[in-house]
């Protein structure tokens, strides 16, 4: 694995369910009623439920953490929404390493990862992550 500035993290496609906006609202006791139901949400001006940030945050980990491995320690994650996720569309996650910098022990890396998550309309989410991992990438 490439753990270098300007390395591509390769594409993560996640398909966009109506149960995984409301298993992730629930999961993240978000019972905001424009994340489960779609009669409400239509009320208040969305065309349907959409994710909540909770959710968004939790995907962008496990993003990193799959690429990364069981061993990788997220350490910040910070995000900001776009466009929002509705049902029947695909989220693309993609990332670029930005920063790299060995730990003291010699064991360990941190590594910092600037995220995007796009869908059908534009980009849902951006932003940036710092993990801990092992020297030489992934266990």
């Amino acid at each position: 694995m490439d753990v270098t500035v300007g390395a591509a993290v390769p594409p993560l496609e996640i398909p966009v369910t109506r149960t995984l906006i409301v298993a992730g609202a629930i999961a993240s006791r978000d019972y905001q009623d424009v994340h489960h139901d779609a009669e409400l949400a239509r009320r208040k001006g969305s065309p349907d439920v959409f994710m909540n940030i909770l959710t968004t945050n939790g995907l962008v980990g496990r993003y990193l953490t799959d690429h990364f491995g069981s061993t990788a320690v997220l350490r910040k994650v910070a995000i900001r929404l776009g466009a929002p996720n509705y049902p029947g569309d695909t989220m693309v996650l993609t990332g670029r390493i930005e920063e790299v910098v060995a730990a003291a022990d010699g064991d360990t890396m941190t590594v910092t990862v600037r995220v995007v998550g796009a869908n059908g309309i534009g980009r849902h989410v951006t932003g940036t992550a710092t993990l801990t991992v092992p020297r030489g990438g992934a266990s």
